[in-house]
């Protein structure tokens, strides 16, 4: 069952953090991660969430978006991210097809 992780990113360092997704994209793609979004524009539906930018990943399964998250291999990039701004970040199990 598909795991999306869902990340809220506000950014203090542009120039860093253009260098983390240079970084970032092969280490989702070499877990089976994909982006579904990656910052376009956004818009409040209710309540008064306004978040900078909003990053969507959709991985095979929980298993590949913990073991992206943890991999030694993202470390660096990770760290990089945490330097260039702040970020919440969840992951999600998806629903089981035709639920």
């Amino acid at each position: 069952m598909a795991a999306y992780v869902i990340v809220e990113v506000a950014t203090t360092d542009p120039d860093l953090m253009a260098r983390y997704r240079e970084l970032a994209r092969p280490i989702v793609e070499a877990h089976g991660g994909r982006y579904l979004a990656r910052g376009g524009p956004t818009f409040t539906l209710e309540g008064a969430w306004a978040p900078e930018r909003i990053v969507i990943l959709e991985f095979p399964d929980m298993e590949r978006a913990h073991a992206w998250w943890a991999c030694e291999e993202y470390a660096e990039a990770k760290a990089m991210r945490q330097r260039a701004g702040e970020s919440r970040m969840i992951v999600v199990a998806g629903l089981p097809p035709g639920a």
